[in-house]
């Protein structure tokens, strides 16, 4: 499973004109579900970024984490994470998770964050959406569950 979570003062995202899911201060997280993952991969990647210590404290340290700032989670299904162009000018997508599995992740993933207190608004799976963010800092990660285990 492969996440970019950027730091945002605020996200949205749209499908069709409709805002489908909005945060204020919190995170915006793409997650990418790879083939072969499953219930571990969920729980690491939900406790890692839950946890997070990415926001400054009062002495301008990132020290704090999404709890103590009332922050929120924007999750976005995102299968081109998992593309791979080592290779040619087109990226291969082989390494994604068939949709079934995919979303099945993805949901678990949303439930596992909630399960921290954290409030989770959603885009909408296999949907052309429009991702809008401001992303403060920057602060912008990647992280990989398979790199952990």
């Amino acid at each position: 499973m492969r996440a970019v979570v950027q730091r945002v003062s605020r996200a949205s995202v749209t499908v069709a004109g409709e805002t489908v899911g909005q945060i204020g201060h919190g995170f915006l997280v793409l997650l990418g579900v790879e083939d072969g993952d499953g219930q571990d991969d969920v729980v690491y990647m939900a406790q890692k970024i839950a946890g997070l210590r990415v926001f400054e404290d009062s002495d301008g340290k990132m020290n704090l984490g999404l709890v103590e700032v009332g922050g929120a989670i924007l999750a976005v299904s995102q299968f081109t994470l998992l593309g791979d162009c080592r290779r040619g000018r087109r990226p291969s997508f082989i390494q994604a998770a068939r949709p079934e599995l995919a979303d099945e992740l993805y949901r678990a993933f949303c439930a596992e964050v909630r399960g921290q207190g954290i409030e989770v608004q959603t885009g909408r799976f296999q949907a052309h959406m429009d991702v809008e963010l401001v992303n403060d800092g920057p602060v912008t990660l990647l992280i990989d569950s398979r790199k952990e285990f």
